[in-house]
């Protein structure tokens, strides 16, 4: 969107209400609203609740209340509905929604020649990717020899069902829905992350042809979020660093669909104490780290965690106890957060 000729700058944050928010996703999302305001932009927020089953109920909500809670507020949100856009209402946004986009999209690169059925069990993967580690063990710097993708994506996909037959397409649809897959071209994609610094990725070899909608018709988080960023107009994507290796496929897809690309700053992560062994655990839901569900509970000072938050983005000293995310707006910059 443009006024006058002028570009409005939007960030965004995306969480997702399969577990609940703790200190981590809060920073994240703090520092997302301190980029976006700092710079006078706007600040979308969106529910990314693709995965039904893993959705709990009412807990997009809780985590809205508690993000308004530490300070943090949004331009698109329940109390704020401009008129129905092709993008869909506004606030907050919700994936589960928003399918038919996702359609046309995969469509669009269908026509390209970019898609294809995929008829392959996760089993079946992954007992492919380890023959061929296994075959390649000897020559380790083979591209062969590393099947195994990011960790949001497990095993590289070898290509098994890449060059069906339209036949062997037609008999296997009989027994099988198949996942939809974007054929990944040989191409290294850089980018200059605002916190990570310079960055090369090349799917093809470390993921291989990934997943685009899955055979239960969930469409995928890699899809999801291009088509959503780029129908919101964002223009600032400020995530966790475990993301980082995401950001290459994201960029393919903007490439294919002739969508603009937003700049990108993968904020470290938060660390908590060492796991069995003895290695420092990032915080997760997983790894019991504490909710903001369990500090608004007992009364905890919403200002004193936002204080917490800024001083492990080096954003403050230990002089400051608490303050409000306002507060923190005429210090912050990107360039401070550490690598």
């Amino acid at each position: 969107m443009s006024v006058s000729g002028r570009t409005i700058e939007r960030g965004r944050f995306a969480p997702s209400p399969t577990g609940e928010l703790h200190l981590g996703n809060a920073r994240t999302a703090l520092l997302a609203w301190l980029s976006a305001r700092s710079r006078g932009a706007r600040f979308t927020m969106r529910i990314e609740d693709l995965d039904r089953p893993r959705c709990r109920p009412g807990l997009a909500e809780k985590q809205l209340e508690e993000l308004a809670w530490l300070g943090l507020d949004w331009d698109e949100g329940p109390e704020s509905a401009p008129p129905h856009t092709e993008a869909g209402p506004h606030g907050p946004y919700r994936q589960s929604q928003r399918g038919p986009l996702y359609d046309r999209a995969i469509e669009q690169l269908r026509e390209g020649g970019h898609v294809y059925d995929c008829f392959c069990s996760r089993a079946q993967i992954r007992a492919a990717a380890d023959a061929l580690h296994s075959n390649d063990r000897a020559d380790a710097t083979s591209e062969a020899s590393a099947p195994h993708g990011p960790q949001d994506d497990g095993p590289r996909y070898p290509g098994t069902c890449a060059n069906l037959t339209a036949a062997e397409v037609a008999t296997r649809r009989k027994s099988r829905a198949p996942a939809l897959r974007l054929r990944v071209p040989h191409e290294p994609i850089s980018f200059d992350d605002a916190i990570a610094g310079p960055q090369q990725f090349d799917p093809a070899t470390e993921v291989g042809d990934f997943i685009l909608r899955r055979a239960d018709g969930v469409h995928a988080y890699q899809l999801a979020v291009v088509v959503d960023d780029a129908a919101m107009e964002i223009t600032e994507v400020v995530r966790g660093a475990d993301l980082l290796a995401s950001t290459a496929r994201q960029m393919l897809l903007y490439r294919m669909l002739g969508l603009r690309i937003p700049s990108w700053a993968h904020v470290p992560l938060l660390f908590g104490p060492p796991g069995i062994d003895g290695q420092p655990q990032r915080l997760s839901k997983r790894a019991g780290a504490e909710t903001l569900s369990t500090m608004r509970a007992r009364g905890d000072d919403p200002r004193t965690i936002v204080a917490q938050l800024a001083r492990s983005s080096s954003l403050v000293g230990d002089e400051i106890a608490a303050c409000t995310p306002a507060e923190l707006l005429p210090r912050f910059a990107l360039a401070r957060l550490s690598r």
